[in-house]
């Protein structure tokens, strides 16, 4: 330790002992953080070429069965939205955090229109909670971003 500090804290001195170094240079930092943008940005590809695969075994399933149902459209829904989450997250990072949420509230809707008539009546009361939950989450983020913007 600093020999002045001991001296200072001795005397009662409440100074803060000397910054020391974290370790890391600003080289290094630089370097991992533009190696941690790499890599968010490749995965931030493989989920898209990933999506994209996924919607053309469903167009070719679709294909294959000659008729198209309401499954596939909702689910060529969610497809879109997780494109759209990719897209929001290049475009602007603030409003990321949403994109999830409505996700999840196109998967729970999914759900309700899917099997709803197979359903208990509490189960679909149950999913409908779900989905105002997620509502109002999403409306809490998009409210304290608008603040913090502000």
């Amino acid at each position: 330790m600093n020999r002045g500090y001991q001296a200072g804290a001795a005397a009662g001195d409440r100074t803060l002992p000397p910054k020391e170094d974290d370790g890391a240079g600003r080289g290094e930092r630089l370097f991992a953080l533009g190696l941690f943008h790499f890599i968010e940005r490749l995965l931030l590809v493989v989920i898209v070429a990933m999506t994209l695969l996924a919607v053309a075994f469903e167009i070719v399933a679709i294909y294959r069965l000659g008729t198209i149902l309401l499954a596939d459209i909702l689910l060529m829904f969610l497809y879109l939205e997780v494109i759209g989450m990719v897209a929001v997250y290049y475009a602007k990072r603030n409003s990321v955090f949403v994109y999830p949420i409505f996700i999840a509230i196109t998967a729970v809707g999914r759900l309700v229109v899917l099997q709803g008539k197979e359903m208990a009546p509490e189960n679909i009361l149950i999913e409908a909670a779900a989905i105002l939950l997620l509502s109002l989450s999403a409306l809490v983020i998009i409210w304290a971003i608008g603040k913090q913007a502000a």
